[in-house]
C-alpha cells in the first residue's frame, strides 16, 4: 500500500524546524502533511508562515474537510484535528497532557484509519506528548521519524518517543525534509514488527474511546484500563491506568488524558502548590499570633502571652521544615 500520510507533532522549538522541514519538501509531494503544535487557544500565523517557507500551500482545516496530497493542515488553535481515510475531523473534546491541540489523537486517528500509509514525526519539545500516539503510527505498520535529541532545544519529546516506539530514522533539523521523502518513497512491504506485536483490537477500542467528545462510560475504559488511586488533575473525576503501558499512561472518564510523565509533572506541580499555600497559611498564623501575643502582653495577661509564644514557636519551627522541604 503506498504511503502517503505525514504527520508531524513538535512543541518547544519545534517551530524553527519546521521552516526548515517545509523548505525541503518538494511541490509534487504526493503525500498529505498534517502537524500538531502546542498553540493552545493563541492564535498562529504559522500556515502561511510555512506556505511562505516552502514550495507546499498550508491551511488551517474545517471540520469535514477532504483532505488531499500536496497539502499541509495545521491543528486550529483550541482543537483537536483527526483524521480518516479521506476526511478530517476537528475536535474541541477534552484535552490530553494538557493540551489542544495534542499530537496523541493526530496520530492515532491516522493509524487506525490508514495503517501503514502513514509517517509519524516527533520533533523538539518538552515532556512526551506524542509518545502514545507514536506506538499507535507503529503498530499499525507506519513508519517513525524522530528529530535526533542531540540537535533539539527540548530533548524531552523525542527522547521519550524514541523509548515508546523507536524510531526507523533520527534525522537532524536539516535532515527532516529529505528523510520524510525517503521515507514516502520506500517500500510498505513488510512492515510490521512481530517484535512489537500488540493486541490490536485494544488499541482500536482505546482509539474510539479517546476520540469519543462525551467522553467514556465507565464500562468501556474498564475493558481496556484498570481503575487507579489518581484523580484527574484537570477536571478531578476518576482515572483508569491503560492495560498496555508503552508508554504508560492514563485516562479519565471525561475525556482528559496523560502519559505517565505528564501525569507525574502535575502531581508535582501540585504539591509544590499546596506546600507554598501551607507557607502562606503558617505565616498569617505566625503573624496572627505575633499581634495577639502583642496585644496580651499590653492586657497585662501572662496566660495568654504565654500561649501565643507557644504558638509563634509552633509556627516557626513548621515554617522553617516547609521551607528546607521546598529548597531540597
Amino acid at each position: 500500500m503506498t504511503r502517503n500520510v505525514v504527520t508531524i507533532g513538535g512543541s518547544r522549538g519545534a517551530f524553527s524546524v519546521l521552516r526548515e522541514v517545509v523548505a525541503a519538501l518538494p511541490a509534487a509531494l504526493d503525500a498529505a502533511v498534517f502537524i500538531v503544535l502546542h498553540v493552545g487557544k493563541h492564535k498562529s500565523e504559522l500556515p502561511s508562515l510555512l506556505t511562505r517557507w516552502g514550495k507546499l500551500p498550508a491551511s488551517y482545516p474545517q471540520h469535514g474537510d477532504v483532505w488531499k496530497a500536496g497539502h499541509i493542515y495545521v491543528a486550529p488553535p483550541d482543537h483537536h484535528m483527526l483524521i480518516t481515510a479521506d476526511t478530517i475531523q476537528l475536535s474541541h473534546g477534552a484535552k490530553e497532557n494538557f493540551s489542544r491541540p495534542a499530537i496523541d489523537p493526530l496520530f492515532r486517528s491516522a493509524a487506525v484509519a490508514l495503517g501503514s500509509r502513514v509517517i509519524g514525526v516527533i520533533l523538539s519539545g518538552d515532556l512526551d506528548d506524542g509518545a502514545s500516539g507514536l506506538t499507535f503510527v507503529r503498530a499499525f505498520g507506519g513508519r517513525t521519524l524522530i528529530q535526533d535529541p542531540r540537535n533539539a532545544e527540548a530533548t524531552s519529546m523525542p527522547k521519550s518517543a524514541m523509548e515508546a516506539a523507536g524510531a526507523d530514522m533520527l534525522a537532524s533539523p536539516a535532515e527532516l525534509g529529505h528523510a520524510i521523502v525517503a521515507l514516502l518513497q520506500a517500500s510498505s512491504e513488510g512492515e510490521s514488527d512481530p517484535n512489537r506485536e500488540k493486541d490490536m483490537q485494544a488499541l482500536r477500542s482505546e482509539a474510539a474511546t479517546a476520540d469519543n467528545p462525551a467522553g467514556s462510560a465507565f464500562e468501556e475504559l474498564d475493558s481496556i484500563a484498570v481503575r487507579a488511586a489518581i484523580t484527574c488533575p484537570e477536571c478531578g473525576g476518576a482515572m483508569w491506568q491503560l492495560r498496555d503501558t508503552h508508554p504508560l499512561r492514563f485516562r479519565c472518564h471525561t475525556g482528559h488524558a496523560f502519559s505517565g510523565m505528564t501525569l507525574t509533572a502535575a502531581e508535582d506541580k501540585a504539591t509544590e502548590h499546596a506546600m507554598w499555600t501551607a507557607v502562606r497559611a503558617q505565616k498569617e498564623a505566625l503573624a496572627l499570633a505575633r499581634i495577639r501575643a502583642a496585644h496580651a502582653k499590653s492586657d497585662g495577661n501572662r496566660d495568654a502571652y504565654q500561649i501565643e509564644l507557644s504558638r509563634i514557636q509552633q509556627c516557626e519551627r513548621l515554617l522553617k521544615v516547609l521551607q528546607d522541604a521546598i529548597a531540597e
